[in-house]
């Protein structure tokens, strides 16, 4: 592999659409070019599109024999993904996989396990990992067969760039990297509203300095399918040299279009007067997300009839049907989503059920302005300007609400910066990303979004009825810098080797006082836990379980993952301390 590298490749893997674009370096204007992914639009019919929908279709055994599925440069035809799993997802929900992304940051849910479609009565089923993985290796092998004309111009031999969420936790991360590495990527890891900030410099590339203001933030606000991510960007003049500087992160809010898919439907439902079963209720999902999406882009669209077939042996003339009109969409988009709210109004965090059905852990407030309330006074930085992104926000009617509430918080107008396509601007901006890192132009100085700790459980007597109480290390500070390793300034801590142990995991973004190796009281009280790791730590052969003393390094690593490790005081042994989720770490 030669050393200097032809194309510097930006992946958006999204929860509704993925996109790949590229910078050319032999490219004098290096532009920012958007790869067409070719994919099935029919059963034998391939067409190129911008974006590659993060559906996955799995036929049964008789379509996939009849050849239908046959798709040039995919080595396994049991599947599809793309547009044509995206327009089936109403017809056979129990066939399709969709919002994977969403599981990755899923407490209490191995990713790697195989459960998606959450239906009951699905045939074949899938983990969240090996769903992201496929959508990725479609676009690899898209790359493979579209732009590479040599075995050098390969993906896996060219710099990536992949996006996620600014509020995905380290598992999450890890995961995102496990994918890639499972098509035989080893990328770089970047925030996706930085990735849209870069896409907007780069559109803006000779005044973008003249239209935000010295000394002062923007804030970008990304609603995508699954989730919605705030981010405030710092503006600062240094001596004439503006500065960049990303200052806070929101906290990771399973909270987006699919939230509004799932509001329509259920008042879909009631329109119809009769509880549907999970098939008709993921077809009436899917039939409202695309109503919704034609409705906010048209200003002349009034209604929708929407269609659910009946169960039985007869689907036709058993089947339900009604209208999704502009009005309902104001009321249960518009008005619901967005109320108007006072920027001292917190999120309402309701008290929950113990028992549940199984599903996604979406937020139990749905209302997107007030968790930016939340976001902008916990910060205590009103922003001057605001750049949209994600898919929800294309429709005009939902920026012109934001805009318009963020100006009553102010009390004057939020500059609003334009940029020509959402559904494109996070792998444009990786893809540029990609490029600056070579220090060929201004980046955001960034480092870690949130704390993260390690679980530490106090030497004490055994106390009927008590469980020891659970402090934390912090060995991640807030704002730490890719690529830094830390040597935790604690003497006296051991491991427990030789049996099986469990290891905790915490994270917060709202303890940015807190320095490496500051201890944490009643961890589980105060920080965000994220999944234990249950592992036995090995020992040499014949060896007795015992605590060995060690000292511990963490490492907050160049692809924005988090590692940790316990070093042995006498001897050359060390373990790894964090996310295997290999054969012997697997997530419970």
């Amino acid at each position: 592999m030669s050393e200097k590298k032809r194309y510097m490749i930006g992946i958006d893997l999204g929860t509704t659409n993925s996109a790949l674009a590229y910078v050319d370096t032999l490219d004098p204007d290096k532009n920012i070019q958007v790869l067409k992914v070719p994919q099935l639009i029919a059963p034998g019919e391939i067409e190129a599109l911008d974006s590659l929908p993060s559906f996955l279709y799995l036929p049964d055994d008789n379509s996939v024999n009849s050849g239908k599925f046959d798709f040039n440069g995919q080595d396994d035809n049991s599947y599809c993904v793309g547009s044509y799993a995206r327009k089936v997802a109403s017809e056979q929900s129990s066939r399709v996989i969709s919002s994977a992304k969403s599981w990755l940051c899923s407490a209490g849910q191995d990713p790697t396990s195989d459960f998606l479609p959450a239906i009951d009565d699905a045939e074949k089923k899938l983990s969240p990992l090996e769903a992201m993985t496929r959508y990725l290796r479609h676009l690899k092998n898209a790359w493979n067969t579209q732009v590479a004309t040599s075995p050098d111009e390969y993906i896996d031999q060219q710099e990536v760039v992949l996006t996620v969420p600014a509020s995905f936790n380290a598992l999450a991360r890890e995961l995102t990297v496990m994918a890639a590495e499972a098509c035989g990527i080893f990328p770089n890891l970047l925030e996706e509203p930085q990735a849209a900030f870069y896409s907007w410099i780069k559109e803006n590339e000779s005044n973008w300095r003249e239209k935000v203001s010295a000394d002062s933030s923007v804030l970008v606000v990304d609603i995508g399918g699954g989730t919605t991510d705030f981010s405030l960007i710092g503006v600062d003049d240094k001596d004439g040299n503006m500065e960049l500087q990303r200052l806070a992160v929101g906290n990771h809010l399973l909270l987006g279009g699919d939230n509004m898919d799932f509001t329509l439907a259920y008042a879909m439902q009631q329109k119809l007067g009769k509880r549907l079963n999970s098939r008709q209720f993921s077809s009436l999902v899917h039939q409202c997300r695309q109503a919704k999406e034609r409705i906010l882009g048209s200003e002349s669209l009034d209604k929708i009839d929407v269609t659910i077939l009946g169960t039985g042996s007869s689907l036709i003339g058993g089947s339900l049907k009604t209208e999704l009109t502009k009005e309902e969409v104001d009321q249960f988009i518009i008005q619901a989503f967005l109320p108007e709210c006072d920027l001292n109004d917190t999120a309402q965090r309701q008290e929950r059920s113990g028992l549940r059905s199984f599903g996604l852990n979406f937020e139990s407030d749905a209302a997107i302005s007030r968790h930016l309330a939340e976001f902008i006074k916990n910060n205590e930085k009103m922003p001057k300007t605001v750049l949209f992104n994600g898919g929800v926000t294309k429709a005009s009617q939902l920026r012109e609400r934001v805009s318009s509430i963020i100006n009553s918080w102010s009390g004057e107008e939020i500059d609003v910066l334009a940029d020509s396509n959402p559904d494109l601007a996070v792998a444009k901006g990786a893809a540029w990303y990609a490029f600056v890192r070579q220090g060929n132009s201004i980046r955001i100085k960034a480092g870690s979004a949130l704390s993260y700790y390690v679980g530490l459980e106090s030497s004490m007597p055994a106390m009927p009825g008590f469980a020891p109480p659970v402090d934390a290390i912090c060995v991640i500070p807030q704002g730490t810098e890719d690529g830094t390793t830390f040597n935790i300034p604690i003497d006296d801590l051991a491991l427990l080797v030789g049996e099986d142990s469990q290891f905790r995991f915490f994270c917060t973004n709202s303890r940015s006082e807190d320095e490496l190796g500051s201890i944490i009281e009643d961890a589980d009280l105060e920080l965000d836990e994220l999944p234990s790791l249950h592992k036995n730590l090995s020992l040499e052969e014949d060896e007795a379980p015992r605590l060995i003393p060690i000292t511990m390094k963490a490492i907050f690593t160049e692809i924005g993952t988090v590692q940790v490790w316990g070093e042995a005081k006498s001897g050359e042994q060390k373990w790894r301390l964090e996310f295997d989720l290999g054969e012997e770490g697997k997530q419970v």
